[in-house]
């Protein structure tokens, strides 16, 4: 199997993170890394056993793909020029900083036939990777996503920098359209805003209320699923799945709670934590990026459309708070 040839464009803390696995993944060979910080870059590339570029024009001379890691309000003129050299592109969460860049993304990856992946890493957690088995149909979404204030990322609001990733996983489980959206927020520490919740009605009836902040005393990323016979736990920081569930008969594979009723209508109430794989959601999304280069129809990428309808429902949140 030919190895892909692969770089990265923005070496900061997630992009160093993006080099380290390229030079891990077997499917692919690292080429090189560019950064507006050479000594940054230079230092990634030591790291990482790699070669340094001047500048994302002399990079995408000699890789098939890259991984996309500057900062928001780069995105559009990095991906566009990236996908005009006919490179196929992975780029961080959000897709853009407006909706008509990320169309403009989009349109380019369709005409030019590539590969156009956003970064929404928590769908590769290992925690939610570990439902794949179950079938998920939440009718009721509860995500908190804290975190203590740190000056990386403000450029953005909290909205952009950490909702957008429960955004993205309601849309995804849910796959029904957006009818209405009601949100609050405010900005605290930054000009941005810093803390806030959103409630979001699918045209199923499904609700997901989602509760970001970047101004928080300690780090939480839980979200909690509830639908039909099932309440799903998911921490996104520990790696830890659990589900209850209302089953009949024994609750085989599980550990029984309750019992509900007697004779033919006896259930019980059956608990299970998930084994939980130890490989990083950042490493796996990069490797569904590499199978979605080959063509595998199967890859759990994160496709470039999906990273614009996240995009839409979080301006649509921003534009609740007169943001």
């Amino acid at each position: 199997m030919n190895r892909i040839k692969v770089g990265v464009i923005g070496v900061g803390h997630l992009g160093r993170f993006h080099a380290l696995n390229y030079a891990q993944i077997p499917e692919v060979e690292l080429v090189g890394v560019t950064d507006l910080d050479s000594g940054r870059a230079q230092g990634v590339a030591q790291e990482a056993h790699c070669k340094v570029y001047p500048d994302p024009s002399a990079l995408l001379k000699d890789v098939r793909a890259v991984s996309v890691a500057v900062p928001t309000d780069r995105h559009h003129a990095v991906g566009i020029e990236v996908l005009q050299r006919g490179v196929h592109c992975l780029i961080e969460k959000p897709i853009a900083g407006t909706l008509k860049e990320a169309d403009d993304l989009v349109r380019l990856s369709r005409q030019k036939a590539l590969v156009l992946n956003v970064g929404h890493v928590e769908r590769f957690n290992p925690a939610i990777r570990a439902l794949e088995g179950y079938e998920l149909r939440p009718q009721f979404i509860e995500a908190h996503r804290l975190a203590p204030f740190n000056p990386r990322g403000t450029e953005v609001s909290v909205i952009l920098d950490l909702m957008i990733h429960d955004i993205d996983i309601a849309l995804h489980l849910v796959g029904k359209p957006v009818r209405n959206v009601d949100a609050s927020g405010v900005a605290v520490v930054s000009e941005t805003v810093d803390i806030a919740n959103a409630r979001i009605l699918f045209e199923n009836g499904a609700v997901a209320n989602l509760t970001a902040s970047r101004i928080s005393q300690k780090k939480m990323r839980k979200t909690r699923f509830f639908q039909r016979d099932a309440y799903i736990s998911v921490d996104f920081l520990d790696k830890v799945a659990e589900v209850y569930s209302l089953e009949s008969g024994d609750g085989s594979g599980g550990m029984v709670l309750a019992e509900i009723g007697v004779g033919e209508r006896k259930k019980c109430v059956a608990y299970r934590r998930l084994d939980v794989s130890e490989k990083g959601g950042l490493r796996l999304e990069q490797e569904a990026f590499a199978a979605a280069i080959r063509g595998d129809r199967s890859s759990a990428a994160v496709t470039g459309e999906e990273g614009r309808d996240a995009l839409a429902v979080a301006m649509t949140v921003l534009k609740c708070m007169g943001a």
